[in-house]
């Protein structure tokens, strides 16, 4: 059933959600072939010109690896454009959260674990990947620290919500986050600037940032980007003064594109980068930790503090290197992405977040991926497009992993756990999809993906072998189907129903064998997409999902992890998002998410109850009924920009408002393990003269929320890890 299905593997599919625009402006295409039809890429309704007045212009994406109209494909996706990200603040994917609706943005110390409409991973092992995929310039991203991608050029992001079982089929049972930064071009230009921030602490932080881009031959041209930042010291030290919380990074990405005629490409990507910080900064919540009982403690009770015996400590490398090609060979186009990643990452956490030794961990995180996709994509005109691919993947992790217990505490002796786990992860899979125009306007869309997998793991415990070699393979099925219907130019129905799957783990930070089985998701959407009036945009969807075999785990009391498969749960809900410009110089955004995820059976879900002590207690409860943890019920986002001309420049206004329901993070959904509900409010103003110049001053976080983006429970303490504080910066940038 392999091999010979992996080849054949050939019903048809459709990649169905609701699609919403964060971004007024156009985004320029990337990395997908020319639409086949004049459907996808023809003018604006009548009367609508993009470029005049009130009118709201389309933006362009490849989120079905064609480059289509947003608002003519049947794909839940929210498009940020670059300038977008700028303008509000938005330096860090973790920020995504406050503008695109239904995205849960959250962490385990340097590790992101994005949550689209409660699907979202919580493993942090060396080759557990996360079921929200993140893809950069069409590169899976498969290691979880590198879900945390600081914006240095981006071109546009596009989020898409549901399960990705055809196309972008790679573990993307929750949703897709594409960052896309721009393609080398031939006309010459640039861009660099400089930032200068301030926090709580007297903490200054500064970032400079440039690109280059031009042509080196007729048929040759290169792009260079670098992006340096130091600084950021908000979080008092009681303990020896001073501050933590702040980091050193430096990033370069360098892009050459040779094109020997107009029917071939050949694009060549190399990046390096470099974080090196003490931004993992816990913090006990309201002193809940078991470090309170002794002598001499000192307990940060106010945010943004800490008195942690440890020094915090994060290093993470990433290099990479990529060959994308596309070839016109007349009736199909024929375009592969071949790349290498090699990340490590080491860090060292305080458990309890006081200055009594209790515990600390301190992992080190190595791990190498190859991935190659071929695609073929027909540009026939007809009525019958189509897309075909193949798809290989290898991951390789060793890990070192130290995990200390406190011996007679405060004597500040440990017990020493040092875990060596290796995973290695095989995959194949095949792919392909095709959309119908079964009648005038009335397009349906059906495909499959079968997918095989085979992974290894094997660990040793203070240097004796502990878990011998093992193998589990898997192999699945994905599919989806959908009918959209173009009731009028402006205005589109759809519906679809398709499936997704995430391949069984081994849990790395543990001293026994732990496995779990795959997780699966059965996912059916409804949408309306509206251009009402020239000025104003609605797009609507709703949604239900059956989630099955949920991968989740939990502290262990030693500090290590207990993996386990959590039954079934289920979520139904939807988001909205409006456009307007109700004036040629202001635009208006607004949306509203909707999500009631709960666990449907969750028996012996492990959680702890909290002691007079300060500290928890390992317990088993039944999570069934409960909220899924890290997913609010309603998030609300409100953004708007204004220009105006002065003089022989623009002065431009925006502000961006998001307010969050509560997050439990806990399966017990206790009270004292949530974030409550809080705002977040940013906003910005800025003057661009017309020979490139541009000055600017922005907040963010205006009115300092204390807002958790972690919140561990184990049995030392119940701790977070907190969002930055308000910022201000200044910002000078040139362009020419």
């Amino acid at each position: 059933m392999s091999k010979r299905r992996l080849i054949g593997a050939c019903s048809l599919t459709m990649l169905v959600h609701s699609v919403a625009v964060a971004a007024p402006q156009a985004a320029d295409p990337q990395d997908q072939a020319p639409a086949p039809r004049t459907e996808a890429a023809d003018a604006p309704p009548a009367g609508q010109d993009a470029d005049a007045g009130t009118a709201i212009a389309d933006i362009v994406v490849t989120a079905t690896r064609r480059e289509e109209r947003l608002q003519r494909i049947p794909v839940t996706v929210t498009a940020v454009s670059g300038d977008l990200l700028e303008a509000r603040g938005i330096q860090q994917s973790t920020q995504l959260s406050e503008i695109v609706p239904g995205l849960t943005f959250t962490r385990s110390a340097s590790v992101g674990l994005p949550v689209i409409r409660g699907v979202g991973s919580t493993g942090v092992s060396g080759g557990d990947e996360s079921n929200v995929a993140t893809y950069v310039d069409g590169v899976y991203q498969a290691d979880p620290f590198s879900t945390i991608i600081d914006f240095v050029d981006v071109q546009r992001i596009e989020v898409l919500r549901g399960p990705q079982g055809t196309v972008f089929g790679r573990n993307a049972t929750g949703g897709l986050i594409n960052i896309i930064t721009p393609d080398p071009s031939f006309d010459l230009s640039g861009k660099v600037s400089a930032t200068f921030g301030r926090m709580r602490n007297g903490s200054n932080d500064m970032d400079v940032r440039g690109y280059v881009t031009g042509p080196l031959s007729d048929t040759v041209a290169a792009h260079v980007a670098a992006y340096y930042t130091t600084g950021g010291d908000h979080v008092t030290d009681l303990l020896r003064g001073g501050g933590f919380g702040g980091r050193e990074t430096y990033s370069v990405r360098a892009k050459v594109l040779f094109e020997p005629s107009e029917r071939a490409s050949i694009l060549l990507t190399g990046e390096y980068s470099r974080q090196k910080g003490e931004e993992v900064v816990f913090q006990p919540i309201d002193g809940k930790t078991r470090g309170r009982g002794y002598a001499g403690v000192i307990l940060p009770l106010a945010p943004w503090q800490t008195s942690s015996e440890t020094l915090p400590q994060n290093d993470y490398i990433r290099a990479s290197v990529s060959l994308r090609t596309r070839f016109d060979l007349g009736f199909a186009n024929l375009e592969t992405t071949g790349a290498y990643i090699f990340s490590r990452a080491t860090q060292l956490t305080d458990t309890d977040g006081t200055n009594i030794p209790l515990a600390y961990s301190a992992p080190d995180l190595r791990n190498r991926t190859y991935s190659q996709e071929v695609r073929l994509l027909s540009t026939s005109s007809g009525r019958f497009t189509w897309l075909a691919g193949i798809y290989a993947f290898h991951l390789s992790n060793e890990s070192d992993i130290i995990l200390a217990n406190a011996i007679n505490p405060p004597n500040g002796a440990f017990a020493i756990a040092r875990i060596v786990p290796e995973a290695r992860t095989t995959s194949f899979a095949g792919f392909v999809e095709g959309t119908l125009e079964a009648a005038d306007d009335l397009f349906i869309t059906l495909g499959n993906r079968f997918t095989y997998e085979r992974r290894t793991f094997s660990s040793m415990l203070n240097g004796n072998l502990i878990i011998p070699a093992s193998r589990r393979s898997y192999e699945r099925d994905t599919y989806r189907a959908a009918i959209r219907y173009q009731i009028t130019p402006e205005t589109n129905i759809y519906g679809s129903y398709g499936t997704g799957f995430k391949s069984g783990v081994f849990n790395a930070v543990t001293t026994i064998l732990n496995a779990v089985e795959p997780e699966t998701i059965k996912a059916a959407e409804l949408g309306v997409k509206s251009d009402i009036s020239r000025s104003l945009r609605a797009n609507l969807s709703v949604y239900r999902y059956i989630y099955s075999g949920l991968q989740v785990n939990s502290r262990a009391p030693s500090g290590a992890f207990v993996l386990q498969n959590a039954a079934t749960a289920k979520a139904y809900g939807g988001e909205l998002e409006v456009t307007a410009k109700p004036a040629a110089n202001l635009t208006l955004t607004g949306s509203a998410a909707y999500s009631h995820a709960r666990y449907d059976s969750f028996p012996g879900a492990q959680s702890y109850a909290e002691l007079p002590s300060g500290a928890n207690a390992p317990i088993s409860v039944d999570a069934s009924g409960n909220r899924l943890v890290r997913t609010p019920d309603w998030t609300f986002n409100l953004g708007s920009v204004w220009q105006k001309q002065v003089a022989e420049g623009t002065v431009t206004l925006n502000g961006n408002l998001f307010w969050s329901d509560r997050v439990f993070w806990d399966f017990s959904n206790a009270a004292g393990f949530s974030q409550r509900p809080y705002t977040l409010v940013s906003a910005g103003a800025a003057y661009q003269t017309s020979r490139g110049w541009r000055f600017e001053l922005a907040g963010t976080n205006l009115f300092n929320e204390v807002v958790a983006t972690q919140i561990q429970v184990n049995a030392q303490a119940t701790v977070r890890l907190l969002q930055r504080p308000r910022r201000v910066t200044a910002t000078v940038s040139y362009a020419f």
